[in-house]
């Protein structure tokens, strides 16, 4: 027997012997897919997911064979990144072109508003009081307006400065209301320099820093702010907005003023809302007047600040051209300091600002022979220390001339 024959115990023609226990035996190979696999070197189920495993089935530990049938619908990708953030960088750009049109415009304004040196120290001034005080006036001056627009607003071609509107407003700092106090025109005040006329000569004798003076020294109270608007700057706001509705008790045929409206509530225009606020052909004249005005003031301010006129294009851009050019403030004065005014006189059109006149006491002559009409003198004093000191107004110095 040779060395292999020795070694194996078998012959060559003889079968190999069995082997007994501890032999070794072949090894099975694993059927493909269902081999054992360790869990700690399963692929990471987050991973599975954004390679699109099918096996995968959204939680953690859920795990299905290649072959199996997942169990429900398969979890739908997560929305790209990119996507997002391409949404994210279009909404910041809209935002910022909106916020860039609204500092555009308000810069647009606050360079184009008209400025006067209206308010300026001067000796013997009052001291500044509680509040805040806007001298508001109406000016009749036709500077600017064409032949053709002193015809369709009925201005006449008179000459030089005269104001047809004069109130004081007084905004407190408490939580009292705020005040609108008429001016009549026809008052007799002391003008500096000039002695005792009417309150109206004072814008004629010196313009707004005269007439600002004159006011402050016969109330008393230290004005804050100016404002001034004219005839023709005054009708194209109103028809910016499209018109002031507007409802009269009587009806009023004053062919000075260019207007013959009938009673009832109706639409004003530019033309009309100038007669309106103009007019004293009605039974009390000047009394009539200072209604009308603070009335339509309200009403136009009302108009110009609501929700429908501040959406509509139509509207808010020619506003918008026309406002810098037809108002005229203080030197001191910006475009900030307006909102405030705004909302205060749109307040005397719905009882949230009271709205009154200087308590009249009689009558009196000026020197070329007019009349004009005194302030009573315990009444004006006790109505301007409640306005200085940010008190109530007292009931019995409120002059409504509608009653």
């Amino acid at each position: 027997m040779d060395y292999a024959q020795r070694r194996t115990g078998m012959s060559y023609g003889h079968e190999p012997p069995r082997r007994g226990y501890g032999s070794t035996r072949r090894m099975e190979m694993p059927v493909p897919d269902q081999r054992y696999v360790d869990p700690r070197w399963q692929t990471d189920p987050r991973e599975q997911r954004r390679q699109g495993d099918p096996r995968w089935q959204g939680q953690p530990g859920d795990w299905q064979p290649a072959d199996g049938q997942p169990p429900g619908p398969p979890v739908p990708p997560a929305p790209p990144r990119r996507k997002r953030r391409r949404i994210g960088r279009i909404l910041l750009i809209i935002l910022l072109a909106f916020v860039l049109l609204i500092g555009g415009v308000w810069l647009y304004l606050e360079l184009n508003l008209n400025k006067v040196e209206a308010l300026g120290d001067y000796q013997g001034r009052p001291a500044a009081g509680a509040g805040t005080n806007w001298l508001i006036v109406g000016s009749d001056s036709r500077e600017g307006l064409s032949a053709e627009d002193q015809e369709r607003l009925a201005t006449g071609d008179a000459k030089g400065q005269r104001t047809d509107t004069m109130m004081l407003l007084h905004i407190p700092d408490n939580d009292t209301k705020a005040t609108l106090v008429s001016l009549l025109r026809d008052s007799y005040v002391d003008i500096p320099g000039h002695g005792k006329d009417k309150l109206n000569a004072a814008y004629a004798f010196g313009g707004p820093k005269l007439l600002a003076q004159t006011v402050e020294i016969n109330t008393k109270l230290r004005l804050d702010h100016y404002i001034e608007i004219g005839f023709g700057g005054f009708a194209d706001l109103v028809d910016d907005v499209g018109g002031v509705d507007m409802c009269l008790k009587e009806p009023i045929n004053d062919p000075k003023a260019g207007i013959n409206l009938p009673a009832g509530c109706q639409e004003l225009d530019g033309g009309q809302a100038l007669g309106y606020v103009r007019t004293r052909a009605t039974p009390r004249a000047d009394l009539d007047r200072v209604i009308h005005q603070r009335e339509f003031i309200g009403a136009l301010t009302d108009k110009a600040t609501s929700f429908g006129t501040l959406i509509n294009p139509f509207r808010m851009i020619p506003l918008l051209a026309d406002a810098p050019g037809a108002i005229t403030v203080d030197k001191g004065d910006h475009l900030h300091n307006l909102p405030s005014l705004a909302f205060a006189i749109g307040g005397a059109s719905n009882g949230k600002t009271i709205a009154t006149t200087v308590p009249m006491g009689g009558s009196a002559r000026t020197k070329s022979g007019g009349a004009a009409i005194t302030w009573d003198p315990a009444k004006k004093t006790k109505l301007f220390d409640a306005l200085r000191t940010d008190q109530p107004v007292p009931d019995d110095v409120i002059v409504d001339p509608a009653r």
